[in-house]
């Protein structure tokens, strides 16, 4: 902050900005979601599978309005996981790498105020005139997900069929995931914020003239990657860090 110039006569400018009108967080438990298979043959011979690594890979988001509460909209949210499953014969058996999509929904309902304008702007219009689509007669707020990569917690394979010891049947993989995500609802306002003068920075940039060597013996010496932690030393930590917010 040192490096800017303060002037005690503030000026409020306009400022268009997302506002966030209503979220939440939640820690969802996914439990036993069908596998699609897309990559990888798996045969009837596979008898213990795990996954190996979980992705998000999209999340598709659909807002609408709540009969008789207005303001409020339901979100409709789901998520498309990509999924890598080891698939073993035996304990013994080298595994079969296979490559999976997972797909799970949740629903949320939050208040995203009302606006009956419609905002157009140069680089998209309301309606397509190629196609007749109609205008929307509302504004809807928009929503946002912001989600963590899931937490494989289990991971099963089944047979479609009453005879569990049928090896000819279809098997089927399910995974059991749990999820961190972030939901919210906002919508663009102006609002006026306090400025201060325009500054340049004083910081110079880097000396692109140093040689390699020489950024290198700039480093610091990681000592804390050869020393791994105790349990003791973690706790320790955490206890300290809890007291400090508290």
């Amino acid at each position: 902050m040192s490096d800017f110039n303060f002037n005690s006569s503030c000026e409020g400018v306009p400022v268009r900005v997302n506002r966030v009108f209503d979220s939440c967080s939640d820690k969802d438990c996914l439990a036993e979601i069908p596998v699609t298979i897309c990559s990888g043959a798996i045969s009837s011979n596979i008898n213990i599978v795990r996954s190996r690594a979980a992705s998000v890979e999209n999340v598709s988001i659909s807002v609408e309005p709540v009969p008789f509460n207005k303001g409020f909209y339901s979100i409709d949210i789901t998520f498309t996981f990509c999924l890598e499953i080891l698939g073993y014969e035996n304990s013994k058996c080298a595994p079969i790498i296979l490559q999976g999509t997972a797909y799970a929904s949740k629903n949320c309902i939050l208040y995203g105020s009302e606006s009956s304008v419609k905002t157009f702007t140069d680089s998209e219009t309301c309606c397509s005139l190629t196609n007749n689509t109609p205008c929307r007669a509302g504004n809807p707020p928009t929503a946002s997900v912001s989600v963590l990569e899931p937490v494989i917690l289990e991971t099963n394979i089944c047979r479609n069929s009453s005879n569990i010891n049928d090896q000819n049947s279809t098997p089927q993989i399910t995974v059991t995931l749990g999820l961190f995500s972030v939901i919210e609802l906002s919508r663009p306002v102006t609002i006026m914020v306090p400025t201060l003068d325009y500054t340049i920075p004083h910081k110079q940039c880097c000396n692109e003239s140093d040689s390699p060597c020489e950024v290198f013996e700039k480093l610091k010496f990681p000592e804390e990657e050869f020393s791994p932690q105790s349990l003791c030393s973690c706790e320790e930590e955490c206890d300290n860090t809890a007291s400090d917010m508290s």
